[in-house]
């Protein structure tokens, strides 16, 4: 009997960007610079964005994508180093991914991490989906947008108005 491979389960991407580490955590961090977070083609939703920075916080923040299509997302902050690393279960309540109940299983687990570089800090984004998620599942997930949607938003916070303030 031949042993069966997994596919891969995650995904890593990683950017240099021009500002210290300390601002680059703030733009993931203060509800003030996160903004960046939201596709420049959705309209920008009017409600607040929330952070609750800690350990079991939650960051929670509207895509309103068009006035038919609209949902939270964010997530559940599982763990936290000052201008190091971030990592949080991708999602919200009522929203995409969704993670209520059973859902919260389901969920990715996104680690930001963050440290020096010549230019100024490099961004590592790993993007990890659960084991019980089946392995056609999580291809799907990753072909279907996961993966270039969120090299997309991390390519947008290189223009944070966070490394301008």
């Amino acid at each position: 009997m031949t042993p069966q491979t997994r596919s891969a389960r995650s995904f890593t991407l990683t950017r240099i960007l021009q500002a210290p580490r300390n601002l680059v955590f703030e733009a993931w961090t203060d509800p003030q610079h996160l903004a960046w977070f939201y596709n420049p083609a959705m309209q920008t939703p009017t409600s607040p964005i929330q952070v609750d920075l800690r350990v079991g916080g939650v960051w929670r923040q509207q895509m309103l994508v068009n006035e038919d299509l609209h949902y939270p997302t964010g997530g559940v902050y599982l763990d936290i180093i000052p201008d190091e690393r971030l990592v949080f279960r991708w999602g919200a309540v009522g929203g995409w991914p969704e993670l209520a109940g059973e859902h919260e299983r389901e969920a990715p687990i996104v680690a930001v991490n963050l440290s020096d570089a010549e230019e100024g800090t490099q961004l590592e984004l790993t993007v990890n989906f659960p084991d019980h998620l089946a392995d056609e599942e999580v291809r799907n997930l990753i072909e279907g947008g996961t993966h270039d949607g969120w090299g997309a938003t991390i390519d947008r916070v290189i223009h944070s108005t966070a490394f301008t303030a």
